[in-house]
């Protein structure tokens, strides 16, 4: 278990580098964030000493070395607009993501997981038909068309909640909403998938010859092992709590981390997105290794295996 738990962690680790070095290089690579700060009618001895004050006018090997070790001592950078600490920006905006993210997880959840079972135990039904078709619309509409929809429908037309902004809990119903039905639909359409493979394995028509009622054979043998591929998509969907909202703020104007990151990227802020996507990286490899750990709970076969087989 420790061997398993260290090759997770050194892989984690090995992960938030790449997306680190990865990164630091576009970043570099995509333009001068010292003309884009400074404005394309700056003399250009005060853009060079913009560059020699922030240290970009050293090699790139030399810029890595420096960010990469103050990454190790806890240092993210500043922000080039204002001057704070990048990690500050950033930790002041989760709570707003947190805000729609956690309400929009619950949503996923108990839309989604029950759709897909209902669906499965109905197959090839009406109900099963409906909640796929639905499933289907949900899953392939882009995040920003139906966040514009609700907003046309729910905003201008009936006038019952406000467009935009962050002024009470109603400013968050239409955001909240956009990000649960998504998600809710890719969830039903994999759970529906997970019980139905559950549902064909001889295990369950044995269960069901024994005469076990047909309750306890979901409940007991058929939603516990479909939870086992399940719990893979719902740990994507805690990993991207921090990153998924990106769209949704945008659209909605809700001041969270994910509208700080195109504002940052229009500006070429390089400390406060390398900040974003080092928490980004951060937050989904843990949501992995948890999920990887959380398949040793759901499946004794995993916690039985030979240390070769590990």
């Amino acid at each position: 278990m420790l061997r398993f738990l260290a090759s997770r962690l050194l892989r984690a680790l090995l992960t938030i580098g790449m997306v680190v070095t990865f990164a630091f290089v576009v970043l570099r690579l995509s333009g001068d964030p010292a003309q884009i700060i400074m404005g394309s009618e700056a003399p250009p001895e005060a853009v060079a000493a913009f560059r020699a004050s922030w240290g970009l006018d050293q090699p790139l090997w030399v810029q890595y070395l420096r960010y990469f070790l103050a990454i190790l001592e806890g240092d993210l950078g500043r922000s080039m607009r204002d001057g704070r600490p990048a990690l500050d920006l950033v930790v002041e905006r989760i709570p707003a993501t947190l805000a729609l993210t956690l309400p929009a997880l619950l949503i996923k959840l108990g839309l989604g997981i029950p759709a897909g079972v209902t669906a499965a135990l109905h197959r090839n039904s009406a109900i099963d038909r409906a909640v796929m078709l639905l499933a289907v619309a949900g899953f392939t509409m882009p995040s920003f068309v139906l966040g514009l929809l609700l907003v046309l429908v729910f905003a201008v037309q009936l006038g019952w909640l406000p467009s935009g902004g962050q002024e009470g809990w109603r400013h968050a119903i239409l955001p909240v909403v956009t990000l649960g039905i998504g998600g809710a639909a890719a969830l039903a359409r994999f759970t529906r998938s997970a019980m139905l493979e559950v549902l064909g394995q001889p295990y369950i028509r044995t269960a069901s010859a024994k005469g076990v009622p047909w309750r306890a054979v979901v409940s007991r043998h058929a939603l516990p092992n479909a939870a086992i591929p399940t719990v893979t998509i719902i740990g994507f969907m805690v990993g991207s709590l921090i990153a998924g909202a990106v769209v949704v703020e945008s659209v909605f104007s809700w001041p969270g981390v994910g509208r700080l990151l195109v504002v940052a990227v229009a500006n070429r802020d390089l400390a406060v997105v390398q900040a974003i996507l080092l928490l980004v990286a951060a937050t989904m490899v843990t949501a992995n290794v948890l999920v990887d750990l959380l398949y040793g709970a759901l499946d004794p076969r995993l916690r039985a295996a030979p240390k070769g087989v590990r």
